[in-house]
């Protein structure tokens, strides 16, 4: 396919580049630099692929679509072979991970948060890293999921495939969910989901409410449902509504939501301070938001933003790929859990490497 002979050739010459699925779709977009210039997004009204931080301090990473050269593939079932590894955590790791959610439940427990999300970073080391192969792995086994490959030789190369929509505005109808609670994906009919779960689950919510409620109209609010994301499952809340241009900008409806309690914490600033100060590594673009931006359709002449939440991702660097992984704790949780939890999430990359 071109856009995958594409790939090969503009990492090969350090040229910018993103190529992304969305979920259950079969095209294929993708944008190519034919230089090496950093854009950065200004006010939120340019048109583009937006890559942006967890730290909403930072600015977010831009390719403007009149920069870029655009290509579309229709792509079929891609027959790409999946062996199982040995890619095994250590212990100092295990430690390490279970000392932080300690001191965060502790710190819960004497009320300074509600909830906080605690990730780590793995560095697994490569032999003959395939960005292609890597590329086409994850097509093909997470169809559901929003599959992209960034890259750009000032920032780094990024792979994920996220099952987290952030927003999703069309108009002034917008689209966003509430996604919390992990289970391996076994029996469906087998799922039962635990207090701890459910609370953590209704903390994300009412938060996305509670920041919504004035600034948009006729908010609907979805029961939760258990989705499946890969080998997991996870609880679901579909919220959607009216953006009234009066009361809020897209710009200011993407603040209110990022970073959201299920990738930051309650209240925000307060767990995202514990999590700058305790996690031990900068989390980079992980848990922050990638899409399209102010994107006008050709069939119904639609203004359309569509971003993800940059979960399930990993960053190659210096022939390590650096995979990330996280989890919310709250008062109920429990450290040996946590950690496995993460044990699980980690999978949906290694089974790519």
């Amino acid at each position: 396919m071109k856009i995958f002979s594409k790939i090969a050739t503009s990492y090969q010459e350090n040229q910018p580049f993103v190529v992304y699925r969305k979920p259950n779709t079969k095209e294929i977009l993708a944008l190519f630099s034919k230089n090496d210039s950093l854009f950065l997004l200004e006010d939120f009204s340019e048109s583009g692929f937006v890559f942006a931080p967890f730290d909403a301090v930072e600015k977010p990473i831009f390719f403007p679509f009149d920069e870029f050269d655009f290509f579309s593939e229709n792509i079929n079932f891609i027959d790409v072979p999946i062996e199982n590894n040995n890619f095994a955590e250590t212990e100092i790791q295990k430690e390490n991970h279970q000392k932080i959610v300690e001191n965060a439940i502790n710190e819960i427990k004497k009320e300074s948060f509600k909830k906080v999300v605690i990730s780590r970073k793995e560095s697994i080391p490569l032999e003959n890293f395939d960005v292609v192969l890597t590329y086409k792995k994850l097509l093909q086994n997470y169809q559901n999921a929003f599959v992209y490959v960034w890259f750009h030789p000032k920032v780094g190369l990024w792979l994920g495939a996220t099952p987290e929509t952030l927003l999703t505005v069309e108009n002034l109808h917008f689209e966003t969910m509430s996604l919390a609670g992990t289970q391996v994906a076994d029996n469906l009919a087998a799922v039962i989901w635990q207090q701890k779960e459910l609370e953590e689950q209704s903390l994300v919510t009412d938060f996305i409410e509670s920041q919504l409620k004035n600034k948009v109209e006729h908010l609907q609010i979805s029961n939760p449902e258990t989705v499946k994301a890969g080998n997991l499952f996870h609880l679901k809340t579909a919220i959607s509504g009216t953006l009234h241009p009066s009361k809020s900008t897209l710009k200011e409806l993407i603040e209110s939501l990022h970073p959201t309690p299920a990738v930051c914490g309650l209240p925000r600033n307060i767990a995202k301070n514990f999590i700058l100060e305790n996690e031990n590594y900068n989390r980079e673009f992980y848990t922050g938001f990638l899409g399209e931006m102010n994107v006008i359709s050709k069939e119904s002449k639609s203004n359309k933003t569509q971003l993800f939440v940059n979960l399930r991702c990993m960053k190659i660097e210096n022939n390590f790929a650096n995979l990330f992984i996280g989890g919310g704790i709250t008062k109920d949780s429990n450290p040996e859990k946590e950690w496995q939890e993460t044990v699980s999430k980690s999978k949906t990359m290694k089974l790519v490497l």
